[in-house]
């Protein structure tokens, strides 16, 4: 089914609403899942009452489950200011409806120890930064249209990040520069295939989510936030036969209270009218 979408500030694209390109890592409760800071892996069982199993395969009329998550640490997630706030502020009300003009780039994230950009607290040795500089590098010109979505594929790109644990692990993360570089470029919503744009353990610092939120630092109040309206999906996956360049991203979440929620990014292509 094809559309055609006119974007802000006039360009046109046609797109086949009937194709999407899902970027979402699935949940499956019955294999190893990704997960990040030692939490508990995902969790389905049956609401079990007496003279209700909950469970056809127990012998009750129908399947009825109780489903047990952490949002931030169990498969693809959008988070969004709230997480840093002590005001309550729900993900899936900041998630915008339709389309967004997006950019896809592949990023080999750099040893920090030999670029000049920067981190807080200070990069340890052998972490590796996803810098203003390879951003900027895969950034085309011109674009078709000035992208609100960024989309951030790592190398190498391997399919265990659909399953991998990430709590014994250090992954790539932005550099503050790479996220003042962002929201200089008017990105609004990042996609990224990590568990986190900062560094896992950070000191509670949060810098680059603090960049790209526009909250000052130390801050927790979601009134000084610049930019509440953003979002940050994180633990996306994004497959090698989808190509880098211009895209429509769809956000889907569920309407479910909370700073995070799982989420299914979808792209579409587009071809000019």
């Amino acid at each position: 089914m094809k559309a055609r979408i006119q974007l802000a500030g006039g360009a046109e694209v046609v797109t086949d609403l009937s194709k999407p390109l899902d970027i979402a890592i699935p949940l499956d409760f019955a294999a190893q899942q990704p997960g990040h800071f030692g939490a508990p892996s995902a969790s389905t069982q049956p609401f079990s009452v007496p003279g209700f199993s909950g469970s056809v395969a127990q012998g009750a009329s129908c399947n009825c489950n109780v489903i047990t998550l952490i949002p931030h640490c169990n498969g693809t997630h959008t988070e969004c200011a709230g997480h840093l706030t002590t005001e309550r502020l729900d993900a899936h009300r900041q998630v915008p409806r339709g389309l967004l003009p997006a950019l896809l780039t592949t990023i080999e994230p750099v040893d920090a120890h030999r670029c000049l950009e920067t981190t807080e607290p200070a990069a340890q040795a052998g972490d590796k930064l996803i810098t203003r500089r390879e951003i900027e590098r895969g950034w085309p010109d011109p674009l078709p249209f000035q992208p609100r979505a960024m989309i951030i594929r790592t190398l190498p790109n391997e399919a265990a990040k659909m399953r991998r644990d990430y709590t014994d692990r250090t992954p790539p993360y932005l550099s503050r520069e790479a996220a003042e570089f962002l929201v200089a470029r008017g990105i609004e919503h990042l996609v990224v295939d990590l568990p986190s744009i900062d560094r896992a353990h950070d000191e509670g610092r949060l810098t680059s989510h603090r960049v790209f939120f526009g909250l000052p630092r130390g801050s927790h109040s979601l009134q000084q936030a610049a930019r509440p309206e953003s979002t940050i999906t994180e633990l996306a996956f994004i497959p090698d036969e989808i190509a880098d360049g211009p895209y429509l991203l769809e956000i889907q979440v569920p309407a479910i209270g909370g700073d995070a929620v799982p989420s299914r990014p979808l792209l579409y292509m587009f071809e000019s009218p």
